[in-house]
């Protein structure tokens, strides 16, 4: 007999559900994570189970590579795209699990992809670069409003993360309160930038931008750090069938809903990977302070526009792009780009 399974996955417990071949619920129970305790409730339907879904929540790694090893075939549920029944009055853990095997039964289980194991420290490690990148940034915009407030003029980034000199201390000297703001913001942004640093030589050692990864370089806006990223947050760039389908992915696409040339609502705006949008987004930054023609496709929009829609179109563009870099193993081409 056919079983097909699935786990509710949660912070510290699971709800598991187990239905035979013709959607007759056989088995469910609430499960402490404990991955010992996991494989033991298991074991007495392994030889039957024909496969298990998890949810892509934030914490399935360890319960998909714990019963991989243990030999069964999973399946990670894409949440953005699954439906639940229509007019349910009621829905708990037990009903969401069931559905998700009752999905895998009848073969409409919507799935997400299973990045590969052996990467996902590299990667990570990456996304920690990132988050400490924006905390840095939150606070040099902190500093640059202190010393806006008080001098009546803003100090340039570059010259706030120096290391070797503080170029903060003696505009703020006057003041014994504002100058420990200074100090205890540029004590802080140091720290972070000797980390960034450090987590920067250590991906550089362990990674390098393989093929048609490394036709990266040749956009604006993009070095190796940024094009690792996008490399291991894209994965095999032959899952998105199309453009549009990768671009939505790195949430470059507006999430509106329109009838009658009339906007009737917003759509999900979080469905995607939040890591290649910023990574996108710092793109199209530095594209528009460094690079000719991605600074005359941004004004050109600047002029319709507002800057921050200007801003997204250029990353827009980025996107669109870097697809086709990965997809097509060309260079960059600013003449289709910004055609």
């Amino acid at each position: 007999m056919k079983l097909y399974s699935a786990f509710d996955l949660h912070s510290n417990n699971s709800y598991l559900a187990i239905i035979d071949e013709n959607g007759k619920r056989v088995f469910h129970q609430k499960v402490k994570n404990d991955p010992q305790l996991v494989v033991q409730i298991l074991d007495p339907f392994k030889n039957d189970i024909e496969g298990i879904v998890v949810e892509s929540t934030f914490n399935w790694y360890w319960m998909v590579d714990l019963l991989s090893d243990e030999g069964y075939e999973m399946h990670l549920a894409n949440p953005t795209k699954i439906q639940q029944y229509s007019g349910l009055k009621h829905s708990d853990d037990k009903d969401d699990a069931f559905w998700l095997a009752e999905m895998l039964r009848l073969k409409i289980l919507p799935e997400g992809y299973v990045y590969p194991k052996e990467q996902r420290p590299l990667r990570d490690l990456l996304r920690k670069r990132g988050h400490l990148v924006r905390l840095r940034t939150s606070l040099i915009v902190s500093l640059q409003n202190i010393l806006a407030r008080n001098i009546g003029d803003k100090m340039k980034t570059n010259d706030i993360k120096a290391l070797k000199e503080d170029r903060v201390a003696p505009l703020l000297a006057g003041n014994d309160d504002i100058s420990l703001a200074g100090r205890v913001s540029k004590e802080a942004i140091d720290s972070l930038t000797r980390q960034i640093n450090a987590i920067e030589v250590a991906v550089e050692k362990k990674m390098a931008l393989r093929k048609p990864y490394d036709l990266l370089l040749s956009m604006p806006g993009v070095g190796r750090i940024l094009a690792l990223t996008i490399m291991m947050e894209t994965g095999p760039i032959g899952r998105f069938a199309k453009v549009g389908n990768y671009v939505s992915y790195c949430r470059k696409v507006p999430a509106g809903r329109f009838s009658n040339e009339k906007k009737k609502g917003t759509g999900n705006r979080k469905n995607g990977n939040k890591y290649l949008s910023w990574a996108y987004a710092e793109a199209s930054e530095l594209a528009r302070r460094l690079d000719a023609e991605s600074r005359a496709y941004y004004d050109r929009k600047r002029r319709q526009t507002n800057a921050p829609i200007a801003h997204s179109a250029l990353a827009h563009k980025l996107a669109r792009a870097a697809y086709h870099i990965m997809k097509e193993e060309v260079p960059f081409m600013p003449e289709k780009t910004f055609a």
